[in-house]
């Protein structure tokens, strides 16, 4: 059990028959009443976010979220297939559980299953890849206004935002969190 006192961004409870992880939390003490918590939660099966207070000594059972480290295949139509590392079991997951940060992982990547009681709700994608940009406007000499970006279609299909000087067949690497270039590789 967990209770509302003891919240810490990233924890996950259940509540109301889902499964919540804490966004945000804030202690709030007011000068008249009673204290309370203010949070934000992310239901992580819809992904839809809400806010809702709670009374420090609120109780919710802890949700614990197996996190299995598996490698994607390949796809078939609306069907994704990932291979488990150590029993060689193929699971097939449907696209509308994959999720948008999937947009930047390739074939024989190794990328994290989320499952709440053996049901998969979510991919996990590595927190940083190495991708080849396929195609993107070439840069030109002089191109150096700070912070001016242009769009680079990535192996994966993804399009990114890229500086200037980035070309045709560079590598780069994405942070897949945010979806934002870092570096050349």
């Amino acid at each position: 059990m967990i209770t509302a006192g003891d919240f810490r961004n990233g924890a996950t409870f259940e509540l109301d028959g889902q499964v919540f992880q804490i966004v945000e939390f804030q202690h709030v003490k007011p000068g008249k009443g009673a204290a309370f918590v203010r949070t934000k939660l992310k239901n992580v099966i819809t992904g839809a976010t809400v806010e809702r207070t709670f009374n420090p000594t609120d109780k919710m059972p802890r949700a614990h979220i197996e996190r299995k480290d598996m490698q994607y295949l390949y796809n078939d139509g609306d069907l994704f297939y990932f291979m488990d590392m150590e029993s060689y079991e193929q699971l097939p997951i449907s696209k509308d559980t994959i999720g948008d940060t999937f947009r930047f992982v390739k074939e024989n990547m190794i990328v994290k299953i989320l499952s709440f009681k053996g049901n998969v709700f979510g991919i996990e994608p590595p927190t940083f890849v190495e991708l080849e940009v396929i195609e993107t406007e070439p840069g030109f000499k002089g191109d150096t206004a700070t912070g001016a970006t242009k769009p680079a279609t990535l192996d994966t299909g993804a399009v990114v935002k890229v500086p200037l000087f980035i070309n045709q067949g560079d590598i780069i690497r994405i942070d897949t969190r945010t979806g934002d270039y870092l570096e050349r590789a």
